[in-house]
């Protein structure tokens, strides 16, 4: 079977593009059906003959035989694509006959297809296809070719309901097209002049609409109606939806009807999402009459959570579209019916509902659910953010001082304790804090990273945020809450693991929104409950979840830690005790609560507290042994961070100095030790667990420098030559294995292990380097010895022993000492820049980190040495405008976006530099222009839009402002401005031959017109992007460009009149004469 297809592949490649012959259907069927279902070569094979055929200019003529004859509905969607791409791109070069003839054809196809029930159903995919296409023609056709179309379509509609059932379809779809998707499909003038050739047409559309929901009994039909008029309601005008019976039909007639509930109640959020002030009267009978109907469908006393978990796909989705509503609604309008005291009952009403469909499990809905709840508690607190926020009922005062709005949802306004039921929730739900993920890195060490973005992070975020504003509208009521839960763990009746925690996030979530008083009686009662808690429950496992909670919560309040040493020593002392706890999680979690409080309490470390001898540091210090003796390295290097913090904290500097000496007694004897007997055998740096040893060394060296800064240059500068010295040795050891054993010996262990220690060097240097605060020292003490160290080795390396950390290392350095090292600059880049560019230019996938950090070197060294590039040779510096443009014509975002970053800057410090600058211009100003329009014409690099915009309109407003006075053009010395119209001109002439003369020169004109606002600019960049899909033809009229060359004109004199405001910006002879 294979070799018969590869023939009849073969076979066909030779028959189906020799548009001389006659199609051969059954011919195009087997080689469509060999795509889907071939393999291997004769997939490929079909695949190639496939998109030869698709793109010939011909292939159009044979879609109506593929579409009559063929048996195959993946032949015709096929057809369906060659005839959808020549609508797309050829349309305009088509003869006008030919586009009729298209056109006939297709609308003769869909109503021959739609005009049959049954046919309708089972085609339905192929319908839709076609419909595109109509819509595709339409975006061509109409109004100018085709005037007609609405009426056309809407005549059309009375004939057949299932022909006027698909017309719905076309009708959205052309609305989705025009509306929803225009940017960036089509120019902004066309996509205006359709908007309103919708908008003039619209109440023949609107009387269609009308027509079926006032008298079809089609149910397909009506549906299909709806789902039409749901497309129109965000941008028809405003009369069709207030001034009409749309808004009563939609409540009385289908929302209570199963089958279109869901999109009536679709329709009604639409129409509450208008933010208008001249309709109140219609958005209060539009919330009463939905109300109303609301309360017959699901009564208010339904159980939503129970029924929304039995309930089907479309009972389910009418629960979410109604969170929808009543968000949308309540969001945009409910200060509206709050002013209403006759609308009281149905506002509480409404409230309810939100309450019983917050309770729901399903966490999109809940996500809903919760942006009302945060906007309305954060409006309430904002209407007087510093009133009392005790409860008026407990506290037993009147609510005189409460604010208006805050009386209405107090209890005893609202039959429903709303704010008090949200409270309840928010602290049932609460989402967990932070995301920890075990994963193993490049050099297979397993580390934990704490996630920042997840889904889980953000909810918790929205969700203590709205249990914050909660807790200030009445913190009695919040305390209460999460005391009774308590309660209920203690006694049993709630205790469950997720409970437990869900109420610990919750309490470590208000931390700052009690009084202090408040906060420290509620906070001694939670510890002690927690703790008697733990004393109760039997077995590991429970143990381990409530000291983990204990630990989670001190955490959270550092301000009453702050406030109570003698408690804060004693959670210090029992987290250490928890140190030595080996049950999964415990040590993590004692390790990380223990920074968390070194960071936020590190000052109260380092004094002598009241009836203390000593300061807790020494005691800490004292007894490091003791404490980490059972902690992982991991943990170990987390401990060391956080009492860095605290020596951080110590403004001594003789006693920071000591601290510091004592602190590192323990890793320094490991080091020193190793180092002693390396000088008698340097073999020992072959020892696996030798170097596995200097690696975690050089690890909590890392993190304490992270945590102490620049005071650490004391513990630095003592095992500083030694570890460069270990530095070259190790890399000599890789080097002497690569070249024994090949590249792949950089995956054995031993390998890895010595990288890492070279990384954590190079980690250690820049992490120190970048908290420094004596720019000079740095200078002249620490960066000799590192470049020496560190560069040759860079350079000799074979690539793949590269450390990508030199580059980045490199560029912290230079990021740090600016003009201080730009002496080193050449030194640094004869090192690495040519090594490294030639690993990197070859594609753009292989070595990611080293073209990271190559591309954020080049942008310290542009941000802060410049005078360095123009200091390079001449070859030297056109490698790194070359490297420039290879980034930002990379595929890795980041790298892009970098490369567009240090282009940008690199011209505006050229202009700076007026000796460099004109030959610079003369020299690299073309070039650069075309680059960067090679890449703002390539769909791959449309997220790079805006800087597009920003780099070109900087270059053509140089030109345009006289800022380049060298000719660009020494041949031909003209006017630099007319020579840049016409060399971009040309240039896209030739890139792009199918533009008329007429598009390309409106495009530069604009590009002169637009240089100082770049959102116009960038749209005008959008524009030519859609033009150059297409090709024009001779006529242009529906790109407008009379209109757009109109508008144009007008942003030049608005851009004049604005320099004409400001004294001196403009050249004496451009003033007009009767301001002069």
């Amino acid at each position: 079977m294979p070799a018969i297809m590869t023939m009849l592949a073969d076979h066909a490649a030779r028959q189906l593009l020799d548009f001389s012959q006659k199609l051969d259907i059954n011919l195009l069927d087997n080689v469509v059906n060999c795509l889907y279902h071939g393999e291997g070569a004769q997939q490929r094979m079909a695949q190639e003959v496939l998109t030869h055929l698709k793109e010939h200019p011909d292939a159009w003529t044979r879609v109506d035989t593929i579409l009559e004859f063929s048996q195959n509905m993946n032949t015709k969607y096929y057809g369906l694509q060659i005839l959808e791409n020549v609508i797309k791109t050829r349309w305009k070069i088509l003869p006008r006959n030919q586009c009729e003839g298209i056109k006939k054809y297709v609308v003769g196809l869909i109503i021959k297809t739609s005009s049959d029930p049954t046919c309708v159903e089972k085609e339905k995919v192929y319908i839709g296809k076609l419909n595109m296409i109509l819509v595709q023609i339409l975006k061509q056709e109409w109004p100018k070719h085709w005037p007609t179309f609405i009426s056309d379509i809407v005549g059309a509609s009375r004939t057949s309901e299932s022909l006027c059932q698909n017309n719905m379809v076309i009708l959205k779809l052309l609305s989705e097209e025009v509306f929803d998707f225009s940017s960036g499909q089509i120019t902004q003038v066309k996509a205006k002049h359709l908007k309103d050739s919708m908008c003039n047409e619209f109440s023949q559309i609107f009387q269609l609409c009308q027509f079926v929901m006032e008298n079809s009994q089609n149910a397909p039909l009506v549906h299909a109606t709806l789902e039409t008029l749901l497309r129109f309601l965000n941008w028809i005008p405003l009369g069709y939806i207030f001034e009409t019976k749309l808004i009563s039909t939609l409540i009385y007639k289908f929302l209570n009807v199963p089958m279109f509930r869901n999109v009536s109640l679709k329709c009604l959020t639409e129409i509450a999402g208008v933010s208008v002030s001249q309709y109140e009267e219609q958005f209060v009978t539009l919330f009463t009459l939905t109300m109303m109907q609301l309360k017959q469908m699901l009564p208010l006393n339904t159980n939503i959570r129970l029924a929304y978990s039995n309930g089907k796909d479309d009972e389910q989705n009418f629960i979410q579209n109604l969170s929808l509503f009543l968000c949308t609604f309540l969001k945009e309008h409910g200060q509206l019916i709050e002013k209403r005291l006759n609308l009281r009952e149905t506002l509480m009403e409404a409230l309810h509902y939100m309450l019983l469909v917050s309770e729901v499990e399903e966490t999109e809905i809940f996500k809903i659910c919760l942006e009302y709840w945060n906007h309305l508690a954060a409006e309430l607190y904002r209407e007087s953010p510093f009133s009392t926020s005790a409860s008026p009922l407990l506290s037993g005062s009147q609510h005189f001082d409460v604010p208006p709005r805050r009386q209405l949802y107090l209890p005893v306004l609202s039959k429903v304790p709303v704010l008090s039921k949200v409270r309840l929730l928010m602290v049932s739900r609460m989402a967990k804090p932070e995301e920890v993920l075990v994963v193993e890195n490049d050099q297979g060490e397993v580390v934990r990273e704490f996630m920042k973005d997840t889904d889980s992070i953000n909810l918790y975020k929205n969700m203590r945020e709205t249990l914050v504003y909660l807790t200030h509208l009445d913190y009695v009521d919040t305390e209460r809450i999460m005391t009774e839960k308590l309660h209920n763990q203690v006694n049993g009746t709630e205790w469950s693991w997720k409970n437990l925690n869900t109420l610990c996030w919750a309490i470590g979530s208000i931390s700052g929104a009690m009084h202090e008083e408040d906060e420290k009686r509620f906070l001694v009662t939670v510890i002690k409950d927690l703790l008697g808690l733990c004393e109760q429950k039997r077995g590991k496992d429970n143990k381990a979840i409530i000291a983990s909670n204990i630990m989670y919560i001190v955490g959270q309040y550092p301000r009453f830690l702050r406030a109570h040493w003698k408690f804060l020593k004693t959670v210090v002392n029992k987290l250490f005790e928890f140190m030595h706890e080996t049950h999964d999680g415990v040590q993590d979690m004692a390790c990380d609560t223990f920074i968390k409080i070194a960071q936020k309490c590190r000052r109260h470390f380092v004094q002598v507290q009241v009836g203390e001898v000593m300061p807790f540091i020494d005691e800490i210090l004292n007894n490091i042994n003791t404490i980490i003796c059972d902690l992982q390295p991991q943990q170990v290097h987390t401990f060391y961070e956080a009492v860095g913090y605290m020596i951080g904290a110590q403004t001594d500097q003789t006693v920071q100095e000591h601290l510091i000496e004592k602190y590192m007694l323990l890793p320094n004897q490991v080091w020193d030790s190793i180092i002693q007997q390396a000088t008698k055998n340097v073999d020992i740096l072959k020892d696996p667990e030798t170097v596995k040893q200097l690696g975690s060394i050089l690890k909590t060296n890392v993190r304490a420098c992270k945590a102490v800064g620049h005071p650490f240059v004391i513990q630095l500068g003592r095992i500083y030559l030694d570890m460069l010295n270990v530095y070259k040795c190790l890399s000599e050891n890789i080097s002497a294995a690569i070249q024994a054993n090949g590249e792949m010996v950089t995956k054995q262990p031993l390998i890895r292990s010595m990288r890492t220690v070279k990384r954590e060097t190079l980690k250690l240097i820049s992490g120190w380097v970048s908290r420094s605060n004596d720019p000079q020292m740095v200078a002249e003490n620490f960066v000799p010895p590192l470049l020496d160290a560190v560069l040759i080795d860079y350079q000799r390396n074979v690539p793949a022993a590269r450390e990508p950390e030199v580059l980045s290392t490199m560029a912290i350095i230079v990021n740090k000492l600016g003009g201080h090292i730009t002496a080193e600059i050449p030194q640094i880049f004869d090192a690495v820049f040519e090594c490294t560019l030639n690993m990197i230019n070859k594609d753009f996938e292989e070595y990611p980190e080293h073209r990271t950090n190559f591309f954020l070197l080049l942008q310290a060294v542009n941000s802060h040495c410049f005078p360095a590039f123009l200091a390079i040779p001449p070859a030297q510096f056109k490698l790194v405008l070359d490297s420039i443009i290879w980034a930002f014509k990379h595929t890795m975002r980041n790298v892009a976006d970098t490369g567009l970053q240090i282009l940008f800057t690199l011209l505006q410090n050229v202009a700076q530099e007026e000796a460099a600058a004109q030959s610079f211009y003369q020299t690299y100003f073309c070039d650069i222009l075309q680059h960067i329009f090679s890449v703002v014409t390539d769909t791959s690099h449309t997220a790079g839009l805006t800087m597009h915009a920003s780099i070109l309109a900087y270059m053509f407003n140089l030109v345009e402002e006289g800022k380049i006075s060298t000719p660009l053009n020494p041949g031909n010395p003209v006017n630099n401005q007319m020579f840049i119209q016409e060399y971009v001109a040309n240039l896209l002439k030739s890139a792009f031959p199918h533009l008329q003369d007429a598009q390309v020169k409106l495009f530069v004109t604009g590009l002169f017109s637009l240089n100082q606002d770049i959102p116009a600019f960038k749209e005008h960049l959008r524009d030519f992007l859609v033009q150059i899909k297409e090709f024009a033809g001779e006529d242009t009229s529906d790109l407008f460009l009379e209109e757009r060359e109109t508008a144009l004109r007008q942003a030049q004199e608005e851009k004049h009149k604005l320099q004409m405001s400001v004294p001196g910006i403009l050249n004496p002879h451009e003033i007009p004469e009767e301001m002069c």
